[in-house]
């Protein structure tokens, strides 16, 4: 059987011979764990990673019975001026950024106006459910949506998740309302985002307790969209994108990653700085899993 550090070892071995630019790797295989470092382990920006703890956030709500999937924009965010058929934008479409709103906005865009979720949400929609799309402002948005019930979504999210994995006082950017970016800006160090590599592989339970229903995790890379785009972006599900291999991830730029594989009972977690050939480190782990 392979072994975390056999695992570790081989996937650094690969980046070195490429010469990215990777910050570090963690290996969880059954309970053993390994990693690697090429620089200290440093809190960074996961980027669009942060959507999948944004996805967390919303399995967790509906456990709640807080919202639902089909809950719609207008429902929670009464006050909004909507454009033509937005409102039937539910939290699945922004979620699988399928809303139809063409608006495409990263958190490291300018925000337009005083208001980004106002500056999506009255753009029509050209039929929800019916195109992707990809943007942080949809992730944005869910955000939004969740906040105007528990208010400030990091601060609800620290006894449900950040501190029953002891992730001391994690920082995410923000809007200029004060509003967490959601689809990117949370900093997190290599090992913090390997727990929540964890509680994916492990379909949302943590040292016993489960923090998020099986079935939410199942639901994030199982209602796939199709998005028109070839591998390693062909399909989306809930924050999640499949591959590589018989794998699923979470995606960040510049080569920030959660590759789990369910059949080897595996998650490998991946922080780093490559600007030009990012997808060969998610490529890597899943090679060096399967091997």
């Amino acid at each position: 059987m392979t072994t975390a550090h056999a695992v570790a070892t081989d996937f650094a071995k690969l980046v070195d011979a490429q010469r990215l630019s990777a910050y570090g790797v963690h290996v969880r295989i059954d309970d053993e764990e390994a990693e690697h470092r090429w620089r200290s382990d440093d809190r960074v920006n996961v980027y669009s990673v942060s959507k999948g703890v944004c996805a967390l956030a919303i399995g967790m709500a509906i456990d709640e019975r807080l919202l639902s999937l089909d809950t719609r924009v207008p429902e929670l965010l009464p006050a909004m001026e909507l454009g033509s058929g937005v409102e039937e934008v539910t939290l699945r479409h922004l979620l699988s950024m399928t809303s139809g709103i063409d608006f495409a906005w990263f958190g490291g865009d300018r925000v337009p106006g005083p208001d980004l979720a106002q500056a999506m949400l009255r753009l029509p929609t050209a039929g929800p459910g019916e195109s992707f799309a990809y943007s942080d402002a949809s992730t944005y948005v869910a955000m939004r949506m969740l906040g105007a019930i528990v208010g400030d979504v990091r601060d609800w999210l620290l006894p449900r998740l950040f501190d029953p994995l002891e992730i001391d006082n994690p920082q995410w950017h923000r809007c200029p309302r004060g509003w967490i970016v959601g689809g990117s800006g949370l900093e997190l160090r290599t090992s913090e985002l390997a727990r929540i590599g964890r509680v994916l592989r492990d379909r949302g339970r943590w040292e016993g307790r489960q923090l998020v229903e099986s079935s939410w995790i199942d639901r994030m890379h199982s209602e796939w969209t199709d998005t028109g785009a070839s591998r390693p972006f062909q399909r989306y599900g809930l924050a999640a994108w499949d591959g590589p291999q018989q794998c699923w991830r979470l995606d960040g730029r510049y080569g920030q990653y959660v590759v789990v594989d369910d059949e080897r009972g595996a998650v490998i977690t991946i922080t780093a700085h490559e600007e030009e050939r990012d997808h060969l480190l998610a490529d890597f782990a899943a090679q060096v899993l399967r091997a």
